[in-house]
């Protein structure tokens, strides 16, 4: 088993069955079928890398390594340790979801729309498995090409505008991170071994203290974009509004996720003199962005804009506990980006199920749709519920982690984000009553669940229920690998604190 290139298949069987797409453009279902078994492939994938990394040492790292370009220094590396492949393993699972969501997106060119999926899964696989840092900026901006098209061509309204407007935020930052990227390998031609791209070898750089606070500058801010933090957010509630629904699954449950992963794996590491400097600022920021969403989440008139305000929330969260300098808060980060994922997939998903029944997702035609729906209201509700962080749920886990982190390194801080996270009850609950409850505003019939809705919905709700009531396997998992970065940015953090 340790001989075949398993996590080259995890990056490049996606991309190969996105190649094969146009064999298929001639049957829409050919096209459905195909996509959906080769994303059932991508996580049977991603289940075989799951028991070969327990079959060895969890501590250690499953690597393919090989060299590349030897003159400067750049290999290609793919490394999984139990960061990465909680994060492998929830991409693949968020890529069968993009396949089960919305039917009526791929109506145009079916075989272009799942194999802009697929490659947006191939991209995303290579973001979470590459340690060469030269290999994971060129995953870095291969991001931007398909879903780039899957707003632009599949898309609604201001479709082409809104997909610029994404490429131009996250082209922009990832070229500064480019740049910073090559600035390193420049410094590291001092090291013994010569110039290297390995992130190993590039933290033990010793670098000039301003040199590392503009180098990580450049890094957070291209990060920051894909989170998103306030203020560089402007892209991402206009990406979601247009975004064909299996695009705003890829947004939030994966795109987002990179900026988060990056920061613990790429940045903190690689500048912690600048990473201990900038927290403050970054606290800032994160807090600031949840009560910032809290505001104008709730006076959104059109559903999936609410939500898409809501991740700018959790993730400004997120990024606060990552910073704080709590080991308690770091793995409840993570745990949160993982829950993130599944809830707001749920809450997308059926958003882009609303619009097709309903012809619009605005408040203004919702209402009473429990009685209408039963199942599809009870999936609304416990989608919600998961996100406002109910106990019991997969929300509940990582936001308990981030509070207690976060009051043990600066109570006031923990302070701040527990009044935001009551702040988020409100347009949550709002949501719940606009759309389920209240007297019907459309004469609209509103079909309940169908049998593949059923399938995507259920797996979702049985994710989170795993994840609130079974989330050690997951801190197992992620524990050795947020030691290591604790320990190196703050030691005392890396004791367990």
């Amino acid at each position: 088993m340790r001989q075949l290139p398993w996590l080259t298949l995890l990056v490049f069987w996606p991309l190969a069955a996105a190649l094969a797409m146009p064999l298929l453009r001639r049957s829409r279902e050919a096209c459905r079928r195909f996509a959906l078994g080769a994303a059932l492939a991508e996580l049977a994938l991603a289940g075989l890398v799951v028991l070969l990394f327990a079959a060895g040492r969890p501590d250690l790292p499953v690597v393919e390594d090989a060299a590349w370009i030897p003159a400067l220094g750049i290999r290609y590396t793919l490394a999984c340790d139990g960061l990465s492949l909680v994060f492998v393993v929830l991409t693949a699972f968020i890529g069968v979801c993009c396949m089960l969501t919305s039917r009526h997106d791929d109506a145009s060119r079916p075989a272009l729309y799942h194999a802009l999926i697929l490659a947006s899964l191939a991209t995303v696989q290579g973001v979470f498995l590459a340690t060469d840092v030269f290999l994971f900026a060129l995953f870095w901006e291969a991001q931007l090409i398909p879903v780039f098209f899957l707003i632009g061509v599949f898309g609604h309204g201001e479709r082409m505008r809104v997909a610029i407007k994404f490429f131009l935020f996250s082209a922009v930052g990832g070229l500064l991170m480019f740049l910073a990227v090559i600035a390193l390998g420049i410094h590291s031609a001092d090291l013994p071994d010569g110039p290297t791209f390995a992130l190993f070898d590039l933290t033990r750089l010793s670098l000039p203290v301003s040199t590392g606070r503009w180098l990580f500058a450049a890094f957070v801010l291209s990060f920051a974009i894909k989170i998103p933090l306030v203020p560089v957010h402007m892209w991402l509630p206009d990406a979601h509004t247009e975004a064909p629904t299996a695009g705003s699954l890829i947004l939030a449950g994966l795109l987002l996720k990179t900026g988060g992963y990056a920061l613990i794996r790429f940045a903190l590491p690689l500048f912690p003199e600048a990473a201990v400097a900038f927290a403050p600022l970054l606290t800032i920021l994160g807090l600031l962005g949840l009560f910032y969403a809290s505001a104008v989440a709730l006076a959104q008139e059109d559903v999936k804009r609410l939500i898409a305000y809501s991740s700018i929330g959790h993730m400004g969260l997120a990024v606060a506990a990552v910073v704080s300098g709590s080991r308690l808060a770091l793995g409840g980060a993570v745990v949160m980006m993982v829950s993130h994922a599944l809830t707001s997939g749920g809450l997308f998903a059926q958003a882009g199920m609303i619009g097709e029944r309903l012809g619009s997702r605005r408040f203004d035609v919702l209402g009473g749709i429990w009685n209408k729906a039963p199942g599809f209201g009870a999936a609304f509700l416990f989608c919600i519920l998961a996100a406002a962080a109910l106990p019991g749920l997969s929300g509940f886990v990582g936001e308990a982690m981030m509070v207690f982190g976060l009051f043990r390194v600066d109570g006031l801080a923990g302070g701040f984000a527990v009044a935001g996270m009551a702040a988020t009850l409100i347009y949550l609950l709002r949501l719940a009553r606009d759309t389920l409850f209240g007297p019907a505003r459309s004469g609209l019939p509103f079909p309940d669940l169908d049998a593949r809705e059923t399938a995507l919905l259920v797996s979702l709700v049985l994710a989170i229920l795993w994840l609130g009531l079974f989330p050690g396997p997951v801190l197992q998992l992620v524990a050795s690998p947020l030691d290591a970065v604790a320990g190196h940015v703050w030691p005392v953090a890396g004791t367990g604190m």
